[in-house]
């Protein structure tokens, strides 16, 4: 009775596609034969997004179709009606179920006598999106007007539906005029403007008056569709823009701490596109809404207590405010935002059986090529001796030395100033026994878990946990984070390490695999200077070559970060790959997006971007992915210039690239180059890349020319390679 491409589901379900009937048939139909005779009473189902992974059921519980007549209705039967009868109007309900059953009489049981019947059931299907609205405020000199600019990227037409409010209760009120254009009176207690277009969406500009206590509006989209903030109105307050000097865009003045505060706000604004409304932006649980809320409220209160406090300086004085170094604030994302990162090993540095030993006797040379980070191999026994299937979490007994080789490292490494970041797999784990039924699921040593802790949609290891929340790695069980128990052991974990070892941060592994709320919870609890998660998958391509706009790749990963609120950084996989193109195949206009910025996760969210050329995965002697042979400089000069968390792959600097890189590594650190430095880039075509950091570093990558031009700043030639220069401004 399998209809044809059923499977099985563990013991207790079937998943079968839907089929179209004919290549002109609208709908998509599966068709179960039964036996009237059976004593199958009624059919359980759910359907299953195959694009998203989502289930969709019937008020909350499992669709539920009724073979027999005298089953009770509990609510969620569907089921015959007296007879056949006309559709309900399908019209704006899509995608739609059309369930049909039918079987026929029999007259010697009335009890299991079934009609056949149809019934339409409306299928609701959230897409995620993302989209962003921007709002600035400024308070010109001598005026008693406020100026709010409000932008969005959402595109048609947009409506603002607005009004202001003196105080704390934010009653709604009409301002005087001046209104922008396109503005109408709706029903005496607000007003609607008609946002104006511009190349990638639109805006409009409010001129206020500074006594007004705040500006509040919703976006209207369409006659059914709104944009709000989790169900209330946008609230914007203007009484801060009143201690704000502003500056008019004929003025030269520059506010001290201009890139660190421009980079809070870019921080903003990428979290705020992870809330937004029911239409245009992805469904987050209440406490991740409440996480990313909390973020925003410490970054903007940084921003505004760097503006408040701050001083303009003007070119013809003496002024050294632009050597200030800006704010240093401690986060897990970023560490001090000033970090460099070095791998520490390859895929090979478990062969000798004594590496730690071996690193430690470079631990001062790396130390002194200006490194402030360290990231170490899997520590941790494991089935395979990379570490990267681990078995027993305490066993810190390894391929590449032994625990107490391990802390000696670490102390070698605390004492040249490096922090040591840990390389922790927490996605999956090997297990000591099998099960009944020959399966590797049940687990030994101090966490001795047992079936509960694996996922339970992963049919090779037989998991007895919930659903995966995210990606499952094959080679072993996935854990199943859900567990509280699981959590636990783990938090208990990494806070061991910290004080055992003396970690000071992770690189976390596979991050594909499991949500990255679960990854605030462990960060929290362990509280790292730095941490970085790796989120790696496959970039767009279209006919092998691949695609300019790499905006949902990026987009992945910075979903991901959202996810943990923040907490971890991400490798910027999507830069890397972008690079590849962009050097083999001499496709500089690769390095710009649509809209003028780095087209990777650093364009997006650049103090969480961990920037990369190599790895043990990509490079090495793995070779997954290995950077273009030969350019590996100018990948270098890219991401050792630009803002971000640059780190460096360790053959690279046992290499004849050593030199080169110390070189990047000093100019970065004495331009005070960190991960929220401003990008402005100022060439982008076929054969050469150039780009302006903080107004101190110019670069150029590609065989193509380029000099900065001159002007107010003097640059002089810092560093040249193959393909690739740096300059320097002077004073």
């Amino acid at each position: 009775m399998w209809p044809h491409g059923s499977i099985p589901i563990k013991d207790y379900a079937i998943e079968t596609p839907f089929k179209k009937p004919s290549k002109d048939d609208t709908f998509h139909e599966v068709k179960i034969d039964f036996n009237p005779s059976s004593a199958i009473e009624a059919i359980h189902f759910i359907l299953k997004d195959e694009e998203t992974g989502a289930s969709y059921q019937h008020k909350g519980r499992d669709f539920r179709v009724s073979l027999v007549n005298y089953l009770e209705d509990d609510g969620n039967m569907i089921h015959a009606k007296s007879s056949f009868g006309k559709w309900p109007d399908a019209v704006e309900q899509l995608p739609n179920m059309v369930l049909k059953a039918e079987a026929s009489c029999d007259s010697k049981n009335e009890n299991r006598r079934l009609e056949g019947f149809y019934e339409e059931q409306p299928i609701v299907k959230e897409v995620s999106v993302g989209n962003m609205v921007n709002v600035a405020i400024r308070k010109f000199p001598d005026a008693a007007n406020i100026v709010l600019h409000l932008e969005t990227d959402i595109p048609g037409d947009v409506v603002v539906h607005w009004g202001v409010c003196r105080d704390d209760a934010k009653t709604w009120e009409i301002p005087a005029v001046p209104y922008p254009p396109e503005t109408t009176v709706f029903r005496n207690k607000a007003l609607r403007t008609l946002l104006q277009p511009t190349g990638n969406g639109s805006r409009a500009l409010f001129t206020l008056d500074e006594k007004l206590d705040g500006f509040l509006f919703v976006l209207k989209l369409d006659a059914n569709s709104w944009v709000n903030f989790q169900g209330n109105d946008f609230y914007i307050p203007l009484s801060s823009a009143r201690s704000v000097k502003g500056q008019s865009d004929s003025e030269s003045e520059e506010t001290s701490g201009k890139a660190h505060t421009d980079g809070i706000i870019n921080e903003i604004r990428n979290l705020v596109s992870g809330l937004n409304s029911e239409k245009s932006l992805q469904t987050k649980v209440k406490e991740a809404k409440e996480s990313i809320l909390n973020e925003i409220e410490k970054l903007a209160a940084e921003a505004y207590s760097i503006f408040r406090s701050s001083t303009p300086s003007y070119p013809e004085e003496d002024s050294d405010a632009d050597d200030a170094e800006p704010t240093i604030n401690i986060s897990s994302g970023t560490g001090s935002g000033f970090e460099i990162l070095c791998q520490g090993f390859n895929w090979e540095s478990n062969k000798s059986g004594r590496w730690y030993m071996e690193l430690k006797e470079k631990a001062s040379e790396i130390s002194s090529l200006g490194f402030t980070v360290i990231w170490l191999p899997p520590p941790t026994e494991s089935v395979s001796s990379e570490g990267y299937m681990p078995k027993d979490l305490y066993n810190l007994n390894s391929r590449y030395g032994t625990i107490d080789e391990l802390k000696d490292l670490v102390k070698s490494l605390h004492g040249v100033g490096l922090k040591v970041l840990g390389d922790v797999v927490l996605n999956h784990r090997c297990a000591h026994y099998q099960n009944q039924n020959g399966v590797w699921n049940i687990f030994g040593g101090r966490l001795n878990w047992d079936d509960r802790a694996v996922v339970g949609d992963d049919p090779h290891f037989q998991g007895r946990g919930n659903k995966s929340s995210g990606d499952n790695f094959h080679a072993a069980p996935n854990i199943d984070h859900s567990q509280d128990f699981v959590r636990k052991d783990l938090i208990e974990w990494l806070c061991w390490l910290r004080e055992e070892i003396g970690y000071d941060g992770w690189r976390l592994d596979f991050v594909r695999g499991f949500w990255g709320g679960y990854v605030k919870d462990y960060l929290d609890a362990s509280e790292p200077y730095f941490a970085v998660g790796e989120y790696w998958d496959s970039l767009s391509y279209t006919y092998g070559e691949m695609d300019h706009n790499q905006d949902a790749h990026r987009q992945r990963i910075v979903d991901w970060i959202n996810a943990t609120n923040g907490t971890a950084g991400a490798f910027d996989v999507t830069s890397k790959g972008i690079l590849h193109s962009a050097l083999e195949r001499r496709e500089y206009w690769r390095l710009l997006d649509q809209k003028g910025k780095p087209p990777g996760v650093v364009g997006w969210w650049p103090s969480r971007a961990v920037t990369f050329i190599e790895n043990h995965d990509t490079g090495s002697t793995q070779g997954h992915w290995r950077f273009p042979g030969g350019k590996e400089m100018q990948g270098y000069a890219y991401i050792l210039t630009h803002p971000g968390t640059p780190a460096v792959f360790y053959d690279h600097i046992v290499s004849h690239h050593r030199s080169e890189i110390g070189a990047l590594i000093s100019l970065r650190n004495r331009n005070k180059i960190h991960c929220r430095s401003i990008v402005e880039i100022v060439k982008a075509e076929r054969d050469v890349y150039a780009a302006t950091i903080d107004d101190r570093v110019a670069v150029k990558i590609g065989p193509g020319y380029y000099e900065p031009p001159s002007g107010p700043q003097r640059w002089s030639l810092a560093l040249e390679g193959y393909d690739y220069k740096v300059w320097e401004a002077s004073s």
